[in-house]
């Protein structure tokens, strides 16, 4: 007597893709709608704020009511986050050249978020994944990109002034 092990075949003339038809829970559907829109509610709020005039790359953030950095304060450095906000102000203002030169590290955060909030917000309301996501490789291999990129970013930074 042997178990069967094997995975399910799909009915003739259907290729069986698992992810299509895997339902979320109750709370995947909560966690995945609440990321999404706290994705969507970051890039709106970049949308609105006006990007920093000064061509400076920072002080976006002081539109919210926010301080200035406290590392270009207490220390006079930049810190890897300054211009992550005006970054992400220029990507939704269509000003990708800019947000690139403000802060690399940011604009990849904000095309992420461009593209991963609705999936989030859709699979959460659908209750199954929109599209297939990503191999958990491939997220673990941007997440490192962009920290990395936005460590030797502000390494240079540091270097060149």
């Amino acid at each position: 007597m042997s178990a069967d092990n094997s995975v399910p075949s799909a009915p003739i003339g259907q290729e069986f893709i698992p992810w299509e038809r895997s339902r979320l829970g109750i709370l995947q559907r909560i966690a995945f709608f609440g990321v999404g829109m706290v994705l969507l509610a970051l890039l709106a709020t970049a949308a609105w704020l006006k990007p920093d005039p000064w061509k400076t790359g920072i002080g976006t953030h002081q539109q919210l009511g926010l301080p200035p950095c406290t590392a270009i304060q207490w220390f006079g450095i930049r810190c890897p986050a300054c211009g992550m906000t005006t970054s992400w102000s220029h990507v939704m203002h269509g000003h990708l050249w800019q947000a690139l030169r403000t802060n690399a590290g940011g604009t990849m955060l904000a095309l992420a978020a461009i593209v991963s909030g609705p999936w989030f917000v859709g699979s959460g309301v659908r209750g199954r994944f929109l599209w297939q996501p990503p191999p958990l490789e491939w997220i673990a291999a941007l997440a490192a990109a962009i920290a990395t990129v936005t460590i030797l970013e502000w390494g240079v930074r540091l270097t060149v002034g």
